[in-house]
């Protein structure tokens, strides 16, 4: 979604440029698209990897979606938002035993997480023992959901698709029995639910559908033998900016059928969900400025365009081809007007290397100092940015729905330097 152009550019004059920019106003607008698909008491969660800046996290819970983080670091800016480990809930297939024990501790501290997801065998046994030897007992048990391997093929690229029976991520039917078999009589760990992630970006629900089929007939064949599972996390994926994708109304409608034929008696009574993109990727903009403009390099005269902003602070085109609408703020120095000439333009940016392209786009003519706009990019931008080249952290700067700027985190925040 396109910001207003005047309040862009107020971004650049206030905040300078390469500037995240998040509307909130749209941010809600996507939260409430997920509430009405799932309802109360669907249990919502917001997957901090899309984008993990405290004040969006904070954003995220107002809107009722607890933080779902995947690391110590995302637990410590879930916390940074102050928000309790009530609400929080840890998964991820990287957990190191400090993560682990992190986990254990806020249980000693009285303040467990909502519960944490268990990607292997090798980690439930880790977690296990660093919970005896903590002297965690079962009456103070951890509740744990075990994520499971769908073995579907995701409708879309094959860098998003997580839940194919070759993927690194969940257990396979035999691993989850071997996996339950080993929580003993007196273990620490409580199994509460099953978990699967399919992918992100899905272009249709076919997929989705199945694996929360097969996660629900695993959930029904276990819970006789498991009278503590209750919950069945279905992850995320919905898509955004695809054109022609499913909303989430239709995840929801293709859950409701693939319940049906489940057994009431057998079914969770707990279930959630944990979109990340889906609530951010249309709030987020990027301001940039043009840095040169190289005429006569590219057949028929197309011009070639290095801007200030690049896969140092969007990596998605350089890493899977992902590709961002920019717009124009100001052509020749003035603020862009309504029908002016436009022509196929390539973008780049700024990083020394080749890869750092962002793609051809229909531009009026540009030149060094002129704004332009990044869309689309409130999602896997500012959380998967990196310092290469010496470059500091971009400001993430906040548009309230009454129109107001608010800083959300200053230029070079936990970077190398400070811009002045």
């Amino acid at each position: 979604m396109l910001l207003p152009a005047a309040a862009l550019i107020e971004v650049a004059e206030r905040f300078g440029t390469p500037t995240y920019v998040t509307d909130i106003a749209e941010l809600r607008r996507c939260a409430e698209r997920v509430r009405r698909a799932f309802p109360d008491p669907w249990l919502r969660q917001y997957s901090l990897k899309a984008n993990d800046v405290p004040a969006i996290v904070a954003e995220t819970a107002a809107c009722g979606f607890g933080p779902n983080v995947v690391s110590r670091g995302e637990w410590a800016l879930a916390a940074e938002a102050r928000l309790s480990n009530d609400r929080i809930s840890l998964e991820g297939v990287g957990k190191t035993d400090a993560d682990l024990d992190a986990a254990v501790r806020a249980v000693h501290r009285g303040a467990p997480l909502r519960w944490v997801s268990i990607e292997s065998l090798d980690e439930l046994a880790a977690f296990q023992r660093i919970a005896l030897e903590a002297g965690v007992l079962s009456a103070a048990a951890i509740d744990v959901l075990f994520r499971v391997n769908p073995g579907v093929e995701p409708e879309t690229t094959a860098g998003l698709a997580v839940g194919h029976a070759s993927s690194k991520f969940g257990m396979t039917a035999d691993e989850l029995a071997r996996a339950i078999a080993a929580l003993e009589t007196g273990s620490p760990l409580r199994l509460v639910g099953l978990h699967l992630h399919v992918g992100s970006q899905l272009a249709a629900v076919n997929a989705w559908q199945a694996a929360v089929r097969h996660a629900l007939d695993l959930f029904a064949q276990w819970q006789p033998r498991v009278p503590t599972l209750t919950t069945l996390d279905v992850g995320g994926g919905f898509p955004s900016g695809v054109p022609g994708a499913p909303e989430p109304a239709d995840f929801a409608r293709a859950f409701d059928q693939a319940i049906t034929g489940i057994a009431r008696d057998r079914r969770p009574t707990v279930m959630a969900i944990e979109p990340g993109r889906f609530l951010t990727a249309t709030a987020g903009s990027i301001v940039a400025t043009v840095l040169h403009v190289r005429s006569g390099r590219l057949k028929a005269g197309e011009p070639l365009v290095v801007i200030d902003a690049g896969m140092t602070e969007l990596i998605r085109p350089a890493l899977y081809g992902a590709r961002h609408p920019i717009v124009a703020l100001t052509s020749m120095g003035r603020p862009v007007a309504a029908g002016g000439a436009e022509r196929d333009t390539t973008v780049e940016g700024p990083i020394c290397e080749s890869t750092d392209q962002l793609g051809r786009h229909r531009l009026p003519p540009l030149q060094r100092g002129d704004l332009v706009a990044i869309l689309e990019a409130g999602a896997y931008a500012s959380s998967m940015s990196s310092r290469y080249n010496g470059r500091p952290r971009p400001a993430e700067v906040l548009l309230e729905p009454d129109g107001r700027l608010r800083l959300g985190r200053p230029r070079g925040h936990a970077g190398i330097w400070q811009q002045a």
